[in-house]
């Protein structure tokens, strides 16, 4: 070590002017104008990717905030597509039931039905119209194509219906063609097939005859559609008649419900045994 400084003491002057000569030529190098582009777009491509990751990670610190407005944006906009969608859907429904030419809807309510629960032998419809509406218990149920049901409980809003196809419901029915009069009421099973009963062998019930509700009903106003007539089988003393419903369970969406039938009067006579009037 002490060697180099005493050789660096005696050739400095040297050492100086090569030092000087090589930022000379360094300088000299650098006047050429292909050398200083290259420094100045090697400089702008450098700052532009220094500008790049910078970036990315103010974008990192504010991506979870923009994904959570994405999110409410998305939900909006899909909340406002479901809205219009269903708005259309239920409109359509509705116009179907009015413009009808064989039915006159004036002076029922139409309702829409917002739940049911299916079962094989224990069906119920939830319909958006309740007391607040005009509906009362017993109140007849029906679209255009025949009978539903008959409501059998009713909040403010929303009233319950027990239809057709539940082991529980029977209603009195006559055939359009040979007059035939039974009880339709519903076994289980398939949800479009029904069975009527108490009709003698004696009656000239036929395939495909319609049959409608009938005046011995104590809920029904008479002549609603419930079915046609796709099977009959004698017994000893009666008909086995099943009956294919007019009405499809599946795609039901709107409903009317028809004015209250009042007859105390009738209910009374068919069920007081006290009874001791005279009639002339």
């Amino acid at each position: 070590m002490r060697k180099f400084f005493i050789l660096f003491s005696k050739y400095n002057t040297y050492l100086l002017f090569v030092i000087y000569c090589s930022i000379s030529v360094l300088f000299m190098k650098l006047q050429n104008d292909n050398v200083l582009t290259k420094l100045r777009t090697s400089g702008l491509e450098f700052s532009a990717v220094i500008n790049e990751k910078l970036m990315s990670l103010t974008y990192l610190f504010t991506l979870n905030k923009e994904n959570e407005r994405l999110m409410r944006v998305n939900t909006y906009l899909l909340t406002k597509v479901l809205n219009f969608e269903t708005a259309a859907v239920d409109e359509r429904n509705r116009r179907k039931i009015l413009n009808d030419t064989t039915f006159n809807p004036s002076g029922y309510i139409i309702a829409r039905v917002v739940d049911r629960k299916f079962s094989d032998h224990d069906n119920m419809l939830l319909i958006n119209a309740g007391w607040k509406n005009g509906i009362q218990k017993d109140m007849t149920v029906l679209v255009p194509e025949g009978l539903v049901g008959r409501v059998t409980s009713v909040s403010e809003h929303f009233a319950k219906v027990m239809p057709v196809i539940n082991t529980d419901f029977k209603v009195s029915v006559v055939s359009d063609s040979s007059n035939c009069m039974g009880l339709l009421s519903w076994s289980g099973g398939k949800e479009f097939i029904t069975q009527v009963e108490h009709i003698p062998i004696s009656s000239h019930l036929k395939l495909n005859e319609r049959m409608v509700t009938s005046d011995f009903s104590t809920f029904s106003v008479r002549g609603i559609p419930v079915g046609r007539v796709v099977r009959i089988k004698p017994d000893k003393l009666f008909y086995t008649v099943d009956v294919w419903l007019a009405v499809d369970f599946s795609s039901l969406t709107q409903v009317l419900i028809a004015p209250l039938k009042i007859e105390p009067e009738k209910v009374k006579i068919t069920t007081d045994s006290t009874l001791n009037e005279q009639f002339p």
